[in-house]
C-alpha cells in the first residue's frame, strides 16, 4: 500500500523529468452518439502524459482539458453533439514528435435504447454468485495475469463458475419462473485472496477473465432478452479493490478517503449508516461511517470529487448501453456520499427513464429505509431526495425469521409480519421495493429452519404474493443450506449441485433431483410461473388482517380479481371463521388454491393445514 501513496511525496521537479508519454489507457474506450447528455469526459492515461500536447483530429473541439495532481492522467471533455465524424484520433505530441494516438469511436445507439424496459414488480429476481453456480468453460478457471487460481478444495477460493455456465442453464432459470437475473459483480477482481465475491473490483471496464469476456457478458444479456428476461448488474460505487490500477497510481490525493491516523490510510467504517439521517449524529460518527473503508482491501471512494463521480456515472451508463442491461442493484448504498449519489442516480434515470436501480439499504426500520427511495417524505423531512427508484426491504427481511420462529404472543410471532407491512405508508412507491428472506450476505433460510420444506413454502409464498419485487437466492429452490455462523460466507455460497462435470448429482435437471430437492423445486416453479401473469399481485392493493393463532391472512385485489393468502405457521391445523373476512370475501363464494388446484367453499369456515400457505384465487 505504501507505494500507492508515495507518488504524492515526490517533488514536482523529479516528476518533470518524464521525457515521453505512452497512451496506456483510454476510458471509456468508446461512446455513443445521441445520448441525452452530450458531454463526454475521456480519461487518458500514460506516463507523464500531462506534460505533452494533446489534440483531437477531424476538427473535433476540446471543451476542456483537466490536469490533476498526477501527470499520468488527463481528462478531456468533448460535446458529442458537435462531433460529425464517427471516429477521431486523440493525439499525444511533444516537440512536434508524435508519441502516440488513439482512434476514438462514437457508435450509433441501438434503436429504443433510451426507452429500454427494466425490472418491476412483475418480475422475480434470481440472485447468482457466478463463481459458485456453474462452470461452463474449464479453460478460463485460472488465467495468466490474474493472481488467484481455481481450487474447489478452498471454501474461500475461486471455484470456476463462469458466464458460460449461466448461459448453459438459462432454461433452468426460465423454467423455474424467474424473469430477472442479478449477478454479484463480474468485473475484474484481481485481489490475492477472496476474489470470487467480486466486490473488490480492479478494472471497471473489464469482465474478469475467469468469468469470460465483455462479449460473453453481453451475450448473456442478449440471451436473457430473447427470453423476455433481464440482466441486472451489481454496481459498486462505494469502494474499489486495493489492486485497482487507479488506486495503485491515484489521479488525485482525494480520489479516496485517507486517514492519517490509520495504517496506510486505512480506517474501518463503523458501519453505522443510520447516521446519514440522524439530525443529532456527531460529525465524527458520520465521517467514520461514510469515509471509513469497508475493509482493508477496499479503499473508500470519494464521490464528492467531481472526477470520481463523473467516472462512476459514465461507467454505469457505458455498461447499460454496451451490455443492454435491464437494471442495477447497487452495493452498500448508504455508505456513499448521499448528495453525490443523488446526482449519480438522476444522471442514469435521465438517460434511461424506465431504468430501475435498487440500493442495498441495510437498515432495519421502514423510516430509515424509505428515506432512500425517490420522492420519500421521510427523506424530504431531512432535506433530501435520493432519486433512487427502489430500495430493499430489510425490515421485512429481519422480521421474517422472527415471525416464523417465535412463539405467538402480543408482539411476537406472525404479528411481526403485520407490523412490518403497517409501515408501508412511508414508501412513495411501495410496489418498487425488493422483498427477500436471504441473499449472498445472510444466513440461508433453509439453514435457519433446518431445511424444513414447509417453512420454505410459507416464506416463499409470502414474498411472492406481497407488494414489491421478490428476490430469491440461487439453490434455495432445491433446498440448499449454509451455516454462516460456523462456515463463514463460503458456506452460504456453496456450489450449485450439478454445475461442475465432476459433481455426483445434478439438481439443474428435474429428472435427476433428489426427492427432497423436488419438493422445494416443484413448489417454487409452480408458484413463480403462476405469479408471472398476475397483475393483481404485481400492482394490486392489499388488505391485511391481524394474525390470530399463528395465522396471517391478507388479500391482494384490483378491479378484476382477488387473491386470498393464508399462512398458517401454527403446528396444528386451524379453522378460520370466514365471517371475519367478510369485507374482502363479499361477492365471492368459492376459490381455487394455486398450488394444489383444490377448490374451496368460502361460505362458512376454512380449514388450513399446519405449517402451510394457501394461495386462493377467489371466484363468484
Amino acid at each position: 500500500m505504501r507505494k500507492i501513496y508515495m507518488f504524492f511525496a515526490l517533488s514536482a521537479a523529479s516528476i518533470a523529468f518524464s521525457q515521453s508519454a505512452v497512451l496506456e489507457k483510454v476510458e471509456p474506450a468508446f461512446w455513443w452518439k445521441g445520448m441525452k447528455n452530450p458531454e463526454l469526459q475521456i480519461l487518458v492515461y500514460g506516463k507523464g502524459i500531462a506534460n505533452n500536447e494533446i489534440s483531437l483530429s477531424d476538427g473535433v473541439q476540446i471543451k476542456n482539458i483537466q490536469k490533476v495532481d498526477n501527470p499520468n492522467y488527463v481528462f478531456i471533455t468533448v460535446n458529442t453533439n458537435e462531433i460529425s465524424v464517427p471516429k477521431f484520433s486523440i493525439n499525444i505530441r511533444k516537440d512536434k514528435k508524435n508519441l502516440g494516438s488513439y482512434t476514438y469511436e462514437l457508435k450509433p445507439r441501438k434503436s429504443g435504447s433510451a426507452d429500454r424496459e427494466s425490472y418491476t414488480s412483475k418480475d422475480v429476481m434470481y440472485l447468482i454468485m457466478p463463481d459458485r453456480f456453474a462452470n461452463g468453460d474449464e479453460k478460463n478457471d485460472s488465467v495468466p495475469g490474474l493472481t488467484e487460481k481455481a481450487d474447489r478444495s478452498l471454501p474461500n477460493g475461486r471455484h470456476g463458475g463462469d458466464l458460460q455456465g449461466i448461459i448453459n442453464n438459462l432454461d433452468y432459470i426460465q423454467n423455474l419462473g424467474a424473469t430477472a437475473v442479478w449477478l454479484t459483480p463480474v468485473n475484474e477482481d484481481n485481489e490475492k485472496v477472496y476474489s470470487y465475491h467480486g466486490y473488490a473490483q480492479t478494472d471497471l471496464y473489464k469482465i474478469d477473465a475467469r468469468y469470460g469476456t465483455n462479449e460473453d457478458y453481453k451475450k448473456l444479456s442478449q440471451e436473457l432478452n430473447k427470453r423476455n428476461m433481464k440482466l441486472v448488474m451489481d454496481y459498486v460505487t462505494n469502494h474499489w479493490g486495493v489492486s485497482h490500477w487507479m488506486i495503485k497510481d491515484l489521479p488525485t490525493k482525494d480520489w479516496i478517503h485517507w486517514f492519517k491516523e490509520g495504517e496506510e490510510g486505512f480506517k474501518r467504517s463503523n458501519y453505522k449508516t443510520s447516521t446519514q439521517f440522524d439530525p443529532n449524529a456527531s460529525d465524527i460518527d458520520k465521517k467514520y461511517a461514510l469515509d471509513g473503508w469497508f475493509d482493508k482491501t477496499m479503499p473508500d471512494l470519494n464521490q464528492k470529487n467531481p472526477l470520481v463521480l463523473k467516472y462512476l456515472t459514465q461507467n454505469a451508463i457505458w455498461w447499460i448501453e454496451y451490455a443492454e442491461l435491464g437494471g442495477f442493484r447497487v452495493d452498500t448504498y448508504p455508505y456513499n456520499d448521499k448528495e453525490a449519489m443523488a446526482k449519480w442516480a438522476k444522471a442514469i434515470t435521465d438517460e434511461y427513464p424506465k431504468f430501475n436501480i435498487v440500493g442495498e439499504s441495510w437498515l432495519y426500520t421502514a423510516g430509515q429505509i424509505s428515506a432512500w427511495q425517490k420522492n420519500s417524505k421521510t427523506g424530504e423531512a431531512a432535506g433530501y431526495n435520493s432519486n433512487l427508484p427502489s430500495v430493499m426491504d430489510f425490515m421485512l427481511f429481519g422480521d421474517m425469521p422472527k415471525a416464523f420462529k417465535e412463539k405467538e404472543g402480543w408482539n411476537t410471532g406472525m404479528i411481526k409480519l403485520y407490523d412490518s407491512f403497517s409501515s408501508d405508508f412511508l414508501y412513495p412507491d411501495i410496489n418498487n421495493v425488493m422483498v427477500f428472506f436471504e441473499n449472498h450476505d445472510t444466513e440461508r433460510w433453509n439453514e435457519i429452519f433446518n431445511a424444513d420444506p414447509n417453512v420454505y413454502k410459507m416464506g416463499l409464498a409470502l414474498i411472492s404474493t406481497v407488494r414489491g419485487i421478490p428476490q430469491i437466492y440461487y439453490g434455495s429452490e432445491v433446498g440448499m443450506r449454509g451455516n454462516k455462523e460456523k462456515g463463514g460466507d463460503a458456506d452460504i455460497r456453496r456450489d450449485f449441485p450439478g454445475g461442475w462435470k465432476s459433481d455426483k448429482q445434478n439438481a439443474f435437471n428435474p429428472t435427476t433431483q433428489t426427492s427432497e430437492q423436488k419438493e422445494f423445486y416443484q413448489f417454487t416453479q409452480k408458484l413463480l410461473n403462476w405469479r408471472k401473469g398476475k397483475d393483481v399481485i404485481h400492482t394490486g392493493k392489499t388488505k391485511n388482517f391481524v394474525p390470530k393463532d399463528g395465522v396471517f391472512t391478507y388479500f391482494r385485489y384490483n378491479d378484476k380479481e382477488s387473491v386470498m393468502v393464508v399462512i398458517n405457521n401454527n403446528i396444528k391445523d386451524q379453522t378460520l371463521d370466514l365471517k371475519y373476512f367478510e369485507e374482502s370475501l363479499k361477492g365471492f363464494s368459492k376459490g381455487k388454491e394455486v398450488i394444489s388446484g383444490k377448490s374451496f367453499s368460502l361460505q362458512n369456515t376454512l380449514t388450513v393445514p399446519a405449517k402451510t400457505p394457501l394461495i386462493i384465487e377467489l371466484e363468484k
